[in-house]
């Protein structure tokens, strides 16, 4: 199968990038990227060179994988991701997971921008993601099974708790009060009516997004530990005033860039700290 050929070429090439083997890998949304300049970076390669990657193609998403230490953590980051709505199939999306997890990845944290749906939330908020609601009309795990790889995976603990307290932990040092809730996806890219947003929220949704959740659940069919932080970048349809717009999108991750990259600096320091003991 030529998709398990490429994901074997492409891990042998990051082994031959760096002789650093991190734990951690960490993916960065829209909003996130400004992590990459808190890296002491060892190696970096376009994703476009690797075989078996899509091309990035959404502004706000460089479409690059670095190698480095992040707050002294040797750690493994895709700037950007490919998405559903991009007309990529699942198996694409999620690629770049599986190609982590063969190399030695133990740890994945997902980072998004999203829509808020819970009424608390303001336009700038940092959200640890708790759960996930999946309304994108289609799972990763159909079709053939990796070898290797459980078909029926549960997914009671998706979000690892021990990740979600690294992160409490990592707002706390940032002086941050971060939210809490339950990200709903969706395969995009129209936003969302208020009807849906309304019906969303009746459902437990505290936020709306378009990516992650495939990532997700690869990642716990590959036995990674999972953690999830979201940028409330705007407030879903009919909770705020306005029509929505990525423009908007960008702008708020503007805004909060410096904060975010911080906390996740944290959050990785704090990583290597919980490996050790």
């Amino acid at each position: 199968m030529k998709t398990l050929a490429d994901q074997k070429i492409a891990v042998a090439k990051l082994k031959r990038l760096s002789l650093l083997r991190p734990a951690l890998g960490i993916v960065l949304g829209t909003g996130f990227h400004h992590v990459v300049e808190r890296m002491a970076i060892e190696a970096q390669v376009a994703c476009a060179e690797l075989p078996g990657f899509p091309q990035v193609g959404v502004s706000g998403h460089a479409g690059r994988l670095l190698l480095g230490r992040l707050g002294g953590t040797p750690v493994v980051v895709l700037s950007g991701r490919v998405h559903y709505y991009e007309g990529h199939a699942l198996d694409k999306v999620t690629f770049a997971v599986r190609v982590l997890a063969d190399y030695g990845i133990r740890s994945l944290l997902l980072t998004t921008a999203v829509g808020g749906i819970n009424r608390r939330f303001h336009a700038g908020d940092l959200m640890v993601i708790t759960d996930h609601i999946n309304l994108m009309g289609v799972n990763p795990l159909r079709g053939t099974c990796p070898p290797g790889r459980q078909r029926f995976i549960d997914l009671t603990q998706t979000y690892d708790a021990a990740l979600q307290a690294r992160l409490r932990q990592a707002g706390r040092q940032c002086g941050l009060k971060l939210r809490e809730g339950v990200y709903l996806a969706l395969s995009g890219p129209s936003y969302e009516t208020p009807a849906e947003i309304r019906a969303f929220g009746r459902l437990g949704a505290d936020a709306v997004g378009m990516s992650t959740v495939p990532e997700a659940i690869v990642a716990r069919q590959c036995g990674l530990r999972v953690a999830g932080l979201s940028c409330i970048t705007n407030l879903a349809a009919g909770r705020g005033d306005g029509p929505l717009s990525h423009a908007d999108v960008l702008e708020t991750s503007d805004r909060v860039k410096l904060v975010a990259a911080e906390l996740i600096e944290r959050f990785a320091a704090g990583y290597a700290d919980d490996e050790a003991n």
